[in-house]
């Protein structure tokens, strides 16, 4: 049964309080608006930034909120005006959105968009300066313009990579954020150049990215730092395959 156009229950984690355990609820999610895309999320990881928030450390936290950033699914259904996907499309949520069209995506410096940023920092869609999420008539934030911890979330379509159905959801799900900041780190801001030897301190998703992309990047060694001695392995399976 199509549920386009219309409001889906579904279950999420809900953040009611900083430092307060996540509470799952039935959330309502409202159909997406023109420029909008509603996605069903199948998968989703943890990243820092989800627990710095809901420390409450982080200055532009909001609550109630559903947090969740680096995640993979489906499109359930589009708004108006959309274009580059469809119901059906295997996508990314991305957290930085591009649109193309502003000064900042133009100036070939910097992937920082400027076009939904003041709605995605006030958790809400840039259309209406309203939150789809809502639990009984209460509007509940959305995070980083994304909120991939509820089975359905709303973004704006320049918020939204499509890629190939064939890809693995359960590991794509990290180029919402672990791996390409790990990249980057390498290619664009240190600029890792043949012959590097790189030091790469902690080995989580992002670490692991590093050192993947310093040895692309063709560093002669790459050291890994941890306090956390299995993580090790980690990084030598992770460069094998890379091989």
């Amino acid at each position: 049964m199509s549920t386009e156009g219309q409001v889906i229950t579904c279950k999420a984690a809900v953040a009611w309080e900083p430092n307060k355990p996540l509470v799952i609820e039935d959330v309502q999610v409202a159909p997406p608006q023109a420029g909008e895309v509603r996605i069903k999320i199948l998968f989703t990881a943890l990243c820092h930034t989800d627990a710095y928030t809901w420390s409450g450390k982080d200055p532009e936290g909001l609550f109630p909120c559903i947090l969740g950033h680096e995640a993979a699914g489906i499109v359930e259904s589009v708004g108006e005006g959309v274009t580059e996907v469809q119901p059906g499309d295997h996508v990314i949520p991305c957290y930085q959105a591009e649109c193309r069209e502003c000064k900042f995506c133009k100036s070939g410096k910097t992937n920082l968009c400027g076009k939904v940023r003041g709605a995605t920092g006030a958790g809400v869609m840039m259309n209406d300066r309203k939150s789809r999420f809502s639990i009984n008539g209460k509007p509940i934030y959305h995070f980083m313009g994304t909120s991939t911890f509820s089975q359905y979330t709303v973004v704006h379509d320049v918020s939204v990579a499509k890629i190939d159905p064939q890809a693995p959801l359960d590991k794509v799900c990290l180029l919402g954020c672990g791996v390409p900041t790990g990249l980057g780190a390498v290619w664009n801001t240190a600029k890792v150049e043949p012959g590097s030897i790189v030091a790469v301190f902690g080995l989580g998703t992002v670490g692991l990215a590093v050192a993947e992309g310093a040895k692309a990047a063709g560093a002669s060694r790459v050291i890994g730092i941890d306090i956390d001695p299995k993580k090790f392995d980690r990084v030598l399976n992770a460069l094998a395959m890379s091989l």
